[in-house]
């Protein structure tokens, strides 16, 4: 099987017709729950990594939040209103949409620089306006998505 199908052009990721190439998609990882927690965001017209960051120890939902809220900005800094934003948590989306994020996880000494970092999220979140669509991505349907760490 070619990889894209001859039939998409718009991308170079095997990607199912009805995803938009012109987007970027975004998922966390994480080794245990809490645990080392990294995320990244990947073009999905050229496969082409935009960002990374971590580990730091966190949760996954943590991760996927800050995944979508790093992608919002980058868009806003470069002036990308309309890009389509895919990820695979349904609850980061809704924290995105809530503005908060949503975590139970303990604050301590060893989490307090992430709390900084939620913090700054939630406050980039409050304080922009944004109106990239942010698309959950149908695994069940598509597969894993593309920025998936792989690790399963």
């Amino acid at each position: 099987m070619q990889n894209p199908p001859d039939y998409r052009h718009d991308t170079v990721l095997p990607l199912p017709m009805e995803v938009t190439a012109d987007a970027w998609a975004v998922d966390a990882g994480c080794s245990g729950n809490p645990g080392p927690m990294e995320y990244q965001g990947i073009d999905l017209a050229t496969g082409a990594r935009l960002f990374h960051f971590g580990p730091m120890r966190g949760t996954n939902n943590i991760g996927e939040f800050l995944a979508i809220v790093h992608a919002l900005a980058l868009c806003r800094q470069h002036g990308l209103h309309n890009k389509t934003i895919y990820s695979d948590s349904y609850n980061a989306i809704l924290w995105v949409k809530n503005r908060k994020c949503k975590t139970k996880l303990e604050r301590t000494p060893e989490t307090a620089r992430l709390y900084d970092i939620i913090l700054r999220a939630e406050k980039w979140l409050a304080t922009n306006e944004f109106h990239n669509p942010i698309v959950k991505w149908d695994t069940a349907k598509w597969g894993e998505i593309p920025a998936d760490f792989g690790r399963k």
